[in-house]
């Protein structure tokens, strides 16, 4: 899988785009942010989200529940604990 750094407008962390499967992932690490930082990164990178075939992947200090309400009704989401404590949470457009 080769993944290339791509620049996202408004956004503080390295963001990366890779495919698979005939899915578009953007994906970031979150773990040594402090809040606000990774909900406003996150908020800001799924605006690129343009369609079904596309996702963003975020890695998290701990799952951002408060987030999921503000996205709710235009992305999905789906959790993954990772050993060290921290989540793997991937974003796809409703």
């Amino acid at each position: 899988m080769n993944k290339q750094k791509v620049e996202i407008p408004l956004t503080t962390l390295p963001f990366f785009k890779y495919e698979k499967d005939g899915i578009v992932y953007y994906e970031f690490d979150a773990t040594e942010c402090s809040p606000p930082e990774p909900m406003v990164n996150t908020m800001n990178a799924l605006t690129i989200l343009k369609d079904k075939k596309e996702r963003l992947v975020g890695k998290f200090f701990h799952e951002p529940t408060p987030l999921y309400d503000k996205i709710s009704k235009y992305f999905s989401h789906t959790a993954q604990e990772l050993e060290d404590g921290s989540f793997l949470i991937t974003f796809a457009k409703l």
